[in-house]
């Protein structure tokens, strides 16, 4: 499923917005700084008008130093942190307790940390825990073999070019819909494989040599020769393959046909048989995500001898499946994952890459997130967090409402929309039942394994059955949000509440300008270039005049202009429609905060504190959310496969195209981010 993240009656009725709550009296203090925004990151020898982005983070950009293991780090890596090092002092408790229940989550919780922290007993095994895997690779003898191994590549954790996924239906919510999709690639991006670029040559040649040293792992000979085969394969898998920006298309990706058309439309390819490996019975209809690189892709296919595409699977079998075998294996796999394609030089300590795989959303994530919600959230954060998105609502409300470019029509289906947004906050009414996991202490490969099935049956179980409006995609523990248009929900995990995105001592401005933003970030995700797609029941279908969409258009179009004109290194620019969602959820999102801000202080003034009027500390902390670093590696890396933009250009791409930044800081057309009234975008 693909869903729009953050790496987020009416008061308006009365034109006014309720306060948000803040601590009572007390001799409490924000996080950082004496109202919420650290000061002392700003470079106060860049004017807020040449480069915001430095002005308020710029001393913090020029001091610190990524450790060993970062590719890049900013505000959400802060609140990542501090939540993981939450979560590991409940992994600690638990190891102290001897009354841990046979069965129980807890102890789940506590014996897969464990497999995976055992470092001797995984040396000891080396490859043997993959042995049954490479073994059914090694039986492959015919194109049934083949597409039985294709279906079964999320068991084995591998890879294949061509699978079925279940997803909702954007036309059906109350349905969920199996997708066929292709892929297979090792590399990041077709562009990895086809960029003439020297930056992307030298990748390629480091990938050989890294599928090379892992067939060697796996025992297989002549692995140079094999190795160059594999990535002929998935080079020529890459060249048919669809844009990332056109992917993002949910007109150009919704091709819904019965299942048995399938084999009439894609002969010479057993569509059936993989539906069966992949366990999903009777299927009766499946969307083709992308028809027109279906056919090249199962060509290449039927052209490629069986011995390649042995080669092919062991190798994605011993890379995808190195974090859980020995540690030469481990540290092989990184020398190219982690360093060539990231930049780091390093792995993370155990201890953190354990808690990622116990914690996630496909490992035992509800489990653990069930004990960080007891001991880490708030009833008043909660109670903000509640009193925040009713405010943000009203915002843009209001915003809409003075749009003089959109019609009453398409106005009065907004705001239906926006009426029957669905906030979720801080975790789920119901939690994943575990019950059927066994999780044993000293088999770490056997563990993932049982999370693999876990999660399959999970999944198959839910086709021809109403969908699940109570699901959460994200674990509370995660320090992120997102938007799901088919449902017309935003949902806050619990742990991005905590500064510098909200701190419930700081001043309010900073609260707006923070929290406030990737609320009205996610809330703009319904009326981005895709999610306005989608109508208030969440069904894909255009709600707009033709008159209105081209109004929007027109203008999404010069917000991505501008954006194409980032460039953060010589040749590697910001791609405007890859990023387009994100960036419209970016620019919304800090509108619709603005306005909440302004309606919460009732028609007072706000404030002046250090110097600083309200707004200033409300675009501040909005500047300071998006700070961060990266290495060079990891920037390419995100340009080319990300929907978000590099965070320097989520501080100064917002706020150049927003009047009251101007006016709070005095920006005049001498400064280098001055633009034109009239060609500053804002829609919402």
């Amino acid at each position: 499923m693909k869903l729009s993240t953050l790496s987020l009656g009416l008061a308006a009725a009365l034109g006014l917005a309720a306060s948000l709550p803040v601590a009572a009296a007390s001799a409490d203090k924000p996080l950082l700084g004496d109202f919420g925004v650290d000061l002392s990151a700003r470079d106060l020898g860049v004017k807020p008008g040449d480069d915001f982005n430095r002005h308020v983070s710029g001393h913090w950009l020029d001091t610190y130093e990524l450790k060993d293991y970062e590719v890049s780090y900013g505000s959400f890596n802060e609140l990542r942190d501090r939540s993981e090092a939450q979560v590991r002092e409940i992994m600690d408790d638990l190891a102290k307790r001897d009354d841990l229940a046979a069965g129980s989550d807890a102890r789940k919780l506590h014996d897969y940390y464990l497999s995976f922290m055992d470092r001797a007993a995984r040396d000891a095994a080396g490859i043997a825990p993959l042995k049954p895997v490479l073994d059914r690779i090694a039986a492959i003898d015919s194109s049934a073999d083949l597409v039985a191994a294709f279906g079964h590549v999320d068991l084995d954790g591998t890879t294949a070019p061509v699978g079925l996924g279940l997803g909702l239906d954007r036309k059906d919510p109350d349905q969920y819909l199996v997708s066929l999709a292709v892929g297979g690639l090792g590399l990041p991006d077709k562009d990895y494989y086809l960029n003439q670029d020297a930056r992307f040559a030298g990748i390629r040649g480091a990938y050989v040599d890294h599928i090379e040293r892992m067939l060697g792992l796996a025992g297989v000979a002549d692995a140079r020769t094999r190795a160059e085969a594999v990535m002929a394969l998935e080079t020529a898998l890459a060249k048919p393959q669809w844009e990332r920006a056109d992917k993002r298309d949910r007109d150009k990706t919704y091709n819904v046909v019965a299942f048995a058309e399938l084999s009439r439309q894609f002969p010479g390819f057993d569509w059936a048989a993989l539906a069966r490996e992949q366990g999903m019975a009777s299927l009766d209809r499946v969307n083709v995500v992308t028809p027109s690189a279906v056919k090249p892709v199962l060509d290449v296919i039927a052209a490629t001898p069986l011995p390649v595409w042995r080669d092919y699977l062991t190798f994605h079998a011993v890379d995808g499946n190195a974090p859980f075998l020995s540690t030469q294996i481990d540290e092989a796999a990184f020398d190219f994952n982690g360093k060539v394609l990231g930049g780091a030089k390093a792995q993370r300590e155990d201890w953190k890459r354990a808690l990622a795989l116990v914690g996630a959303k496909d490992g035992l994530g509800d489990a653990l997130g069930k004990l960080y919600v007891a001991r880490y959230f708030t009833p008043e954060a909660k109670a903000a967090m509640d009193a925040l998105v009713a405010n943000l609502r009203a915002a843009l409300r209001q915003n809409i409402g003075q749009i003089d470019w959109m019609s009453e029509a398409t106005k009065a289906e907004a705001y239906r929309k926006l009426e029957t947004f669905n906030p979720k906050i801080g975790y789920p009414s119901k939690w994943t039942d575990y019950g059927s996991v066994s999780i044993v202490p000293d088999d770490l490969m056997a563990n993932v394994v049982a999370m693999r099935v876990f999660n399959r049956e999970d999944s198959n179980r839910r086709i021809g059955t109403r969908t699940d409006r109570d699901e959460w995609f994200m674990t509370p523990q995660t320090v992120n949000a997102y938007y799901n248009s088919t449902f017309n929900e935003i949902v806050f995990p619990a742990a991005i509440l905590q500064a510098p995105f909200f701190d419930l001592n700081a001043d309010p401005a900073v609260n707006y300008g923070g929290i406030g933003a990737v609320i009205g970030h996610e809330m703009g995700h319904g009326f981005d270039d895709q999610g306005s797609k989608s109508d208030h029941a969440g069904i894909q279908r255009n709600w707009w005049t033709d008159a209105d969409r081209e109004h929007f258009e027109a203008r999404t179009s010069a917000l991505g202009k501008q954006y194409e004109a980032f460039c953060p290194l010589e040749g590697q620019c910001v791609n405007g429609a890859l990023t387009m969602g994100e960036n419209l959820g970016d620019l919304g999102g800090l509108s619709m905060a603005y306005t909440a801000y302004h309606m919460s202080l009732g028609g007072k003034p706000a404030p002046v504190i250090d110097g600083l009027t309200g707004d200033q500390r409300f675009f501040l902390s909005f500047g300071q959310i998006w700070r961060g670093k990266y290495r060079e590696e990891a920037l390419v890396n995100l340009i080319k496969t990300n929907p978000h933009s590099p965070v320097m250009y989520r501080a100064n791409g917002p706020v150049r195209n927003f009047d009251p930044w101007y006016e709070a800081f005095d920006v005049t057309p001498g400064d280098a981010m001055y633009l034109p009234p009239e060609q500053r975008v804002r829609i919402w």
